[in-house]
């Protein structure tokens, strides 16, 4: 293929996508009721099941905050936010200097942004917080040109779309590039999506189809994220043997356990734990549909999310461990208290059949 000499400019969307945890749950219907916040309709890909469906909002300050085309409300607990800026006729290698600016720059924005929506929606947030944890991703996607193939775009600017995915200036090694660009795939033959950590690029002009996915695999990172720290800080309350003693009553059979259990609280947070990672893994349904599950896939290894569930699981079973060996302790006391009482019982029968015989 013959190139040009002067290196071709290129135009297209950087996307940025930036979720935040501001607490446990977030009562949809409550601020639908309320009115705090102006909805906007929410057309979600097909790809979603129905019981996931966000709430979608106007930002407070819209007349200040530039870019922003989607902000939405998860009931448990995430504010995602989603910018467009776009680019026009632009060098690759300008695409790459800018781009560190530009992550910063939005992502500074965001706070700003999900800020303004926070003050507003606080009330209706259970132990709500501004924030616990942060997670942006960035999407850089590119019409193609006529004169430049997918596979020609992969072998000529390689290096550049690899370094500019790693927000780096600089060329990166072999090894790396070829780590960044094995995975690349496409559906058609002119098109080209190139995942990775923190940044995916894309050759391709009909892309609005897949960006839930992105905007949907950062959620699940930033909630996978947050109940992993969430799980290390309760285990340490027990490794530390941090647990307050508990009363005297609740040893006794049949007496509720103590408001203040923090193993208890392993147990319930264990359940919550469960049952939001599972409805965030189902929530996507994409049988029938190869290139999307190939997609997103590849978005579930990059951002590694099998290993944050794996991650979780294990502290789920360590907190099922440790509620069993507690369980079982409150067992063995209670049955010696209650054997004790019996032994004390049989004592007082005895000496009250003496008493009565000497008589």
């Amino acid at each position: 293929m013959n190139m040009s000499e002067e290196k071709p400019l290129f135009s297209g969307n950087i996307f940025a996508f930036s979720c935040f945890d501001i607490g446990e749950d977030i009562n949809l219907e409550k601020i639908k009721q309320q009115g705090s916040l102006v909805r906007k309709p929410i057309s979600l890909s097909k790809y979603f099941k129905n019981y996931h469906i966000p709430l979608a909002v106007e930002l407070p300050n819209a007349e200040t905050s530039t870019n922003c085309v989607s902000a939405k409300l998860h009931n448990f607990g995430v504010l995602s936010l989603t910018y467009k800026i776009p680019l026009t006729l632009q060098k690759l290698e300008t695409i790459r200097v800018d781009i560190n600016s530009l992550e910063n720059q939005y992502r500074e924005q965001s706070i700003i942004d999900a800020g303004s929506i926070f003050k507003l929606i606080k009330n209706d947030v259970k132990q709500p917080n501004f924030f616990h944890l942060q997670r942006s991703y960035m999407l850089i996607q590119v019409n193609p040109i006529e004169t430049i193939d997918s596979v020609s775009l992969k072998d000529t600017y390689g290096n550049m779309i690899a370094s500019l995915l790693r927000f780096e200036t600089e060329a990166l090694s072999e090894y790396q590039k070829n780590e960044i660009l094995e995975t690349a795939v496409g559906y058609y033959r002119g098109d080209l999506i190139i995942i990775d950590t923190e940044a995916a690029f894309v050759y391709d002009d009909e892309y609005e189809e897949f960006l839930d996915l992105f905007e949907f695999a950062n959620v699940q990172q930033l909630e996978l994220q947050f109940f992993d720290r969430l799980l290390d800080q309760q285990l340490n309350t027990v490794y530390e043997r941090q647990i307050k003693t508990r009363s005297l009553k609740s040893y006794l059979p049949f007496v509720t356990t103590a408001k203040t259990d923090p193993v208890g609280d392993l147990g319930r947070l264990r359940v919550d734990i469960s049952v939001i990672t599972e409805r965030l893994e189902s929530s996507i349904k994409l049988a029938g549909e190869p290139y999307y599950a190939e997609l997103y896939s590849l978005l579930v290894e990059k951002l590694d999310l099998t290993n944050w569930k794996e991650s979780i699981n294990r502290k789920l079973e360590i907190i099922r461990d440790v509620r069993t060996v507690y369980e079982n302790k409150i067992e063995t006391i209670r049955e010696d208290m209650l054997t004790v009482l019996i032994i004390i019982l049989i004592f007082i029968e005895m000496i009250v059949g003496i008493l009565h015989y000497l008589k």
